[in-house]
């Protein structure tokens, strides 16, 4: 993968890859160092525990999500598929167009693609007939997708893994007391660390409506909004419940807030600063075929079209370079050379602002003295926001937050230990009697 590719996919905040630098290649070792650096000064003993804990918790978290998701995912198309339905179709079809002259919608896509003399057209349309006649059971299957992406990783990352980590450490200090030969066995209790168990699981009582026709970062940000309310849940008593609440509500928000605001931020100031335009992904200001087309203004006509009529303009017109970007940035899914696919749904939204973001390059590139070097120039700010970006939310994420969360541990413990730890060391706990 080249390196443009590699900015164009970790500066898509709508993608998991962002999560996944900041996860997997800053956060977690940063976090768990910390977490020892903070623990060892008062405990050896709960510094070692932590640390064990933290490790645990971040990659299997980490795995779980990479993971899961897909693999679930995976498994419900192939029953779907084995239903006799098509996992493509978008539930979000069967919300027809109102508008005078629409340009989707199940009914729609049935009669606009019907005509067509292409098979896998066809075979397309009559997947859309099954379901629209069987649309009950369809959409029975597809929200019973929905459901379980997003339940299953929230109920293994909100309940299992950390009730599985808290027997870990209780079953290692029962194992460390009876080698001491219970030298503190009466001054270390067990309800610091069994009383998880007896925490109530979360119902997800018509949660299947709900999440049927999530995008991907709603989906994404549902299952961590679980994860956070699980891990709350499940916390030992204490203060702990208030320590891990405050980390999670920080992450939910550099994860999926902060991000977008901060690359608007990077993206309004490096554009009034080097007087560029930086709205287009790095992998379509990197390519010069798409320059070509800007230079033989290939893009007028997207000045004032919105949305709808971007779609009917690639309908009409399937071959032309708006088609094929759109295609290519996913804008829209080609079935064929000359046709897009009815069973998926399309953003209007986010059709337009892309048809409008190149607009506004071209109008900009066009007016610069030389428009080569306007896209170069553009390619490089945009990276350089998307780096600082990931940099920026990374160090938010791995040391902002957590010495924030610290330092409020201190304020309202008196201690530096991990609330849910701060009683296994038994020495400690001794001298305190």
């Amino acid at each position: 993968m080249s390196f443009v590719n590699i900015i164009s996919a970790i500066g898509n905040n709508n993608s998991v890859y962002p999560l996944l630098v900041r996860d997997c290649g800053v956060e977690n070792p940063i976090k768990i160092a910390l977490t020892y650096k903070q623990n060892i000064g008062e405990s050896p003993k709960v510094a070692r525990y932590a640390v064990r804990e933290r490790s645990i918790d971040e990659y299997s978290t980490s795995a779980v999500w990479l993971g899961t998701v897909p693999a679930v995912e995976y498994c419900a198309d192939k029953f779907i598929s084995k239903k006799g339905y098509s996992p493509l179709i978008s539930a979000r079809l069967f919300k027809e167009d109102t508008v005078k002259n629409p340009v989707q919608g199940i009914e729609f896509n049935i009669k606009k693609f019907g005509n067509s003399a292409s098979k896998e057209v066809q075979d397309a349309v009559a997947d859309l007939v099954k379901a629209k006649e069987n649309r009950k059971a369809f959409e029975n299957l597809m929200s019973g997708k929905f459901v379980a992406a997003v339940a299953i990783p929230m109920a293994l990352i909100g309940f299992i893994i950390p009730k599985c980590i808290f027997a870990m450490s209780r079953k290692i200090s029962e194992k460390e007391k009876t080698q001491a030969k219970n030298e503190y066995s009466d001054i270390f209790g067990k309800s610091d660390i069994t009383t998880f168990g007896q925490k109530k699981n979360v119902a997800f009582t018509g949660f299947a409506s709900t999440v049927a026709n999530l995008t991907t970062p709603d989906k994404m940000a549902a299952i961590d909004g679980g994860y956070a309310i699980g891990r709350v849940l499940t916390a030992r008593p204490g203060y702990e419940p208030f320590d891990i609440g405050f980390k999670m509500a920080g992450m939910l928000y550099l994860n999926y807030v902060a991000p977008k605001q901060l690359e608007k931020l990077f993206d309004f100031t490096s554009g009034k600063l080097f007087k560029s335009n930086v709205n287009l992904d790095p992998k379509l200001l990197n390519n010069k075929e798409f320059v070509d087309d800007v230079k033989n203004k290939r893009f007028d006509f997207l000045e004032k079209m919105n949305g709808r009529q971007m779609l009917e303009y690639i309908d009409n017109n399937p071959s032309s370079r708006f088609t094929k970007y759109a295609s290519m940035f996913k804008k829209v899914t080609m079935l064929t050379d000359e046709y897009r696919d009815p069973r998926v749904f399309v953003d209007l939204k986010e059709l337009e602002t892309f048809g409008k973001n190149i607009f506004s390059f071209a109008k900009d590139g066009l007016s610069a003295p030389n428009l080569e070097k306007f896209a170069k120039k553009a390619l490089w700010v945009k990276s350089f926001n998307i780096i600082s970006n990931v940099v920026l939310s990374s160090f938010l994420l791995a040391y902002a937050l957590p010495k924030t969360q610290f330092a409020l541990r201190e304020l309202f413990t008196g201690s530096k230990l991990e609330p849910g730890l701060a009683n296994i060391d038994d020495k400690k706990a001794a001298i305190k009697v």
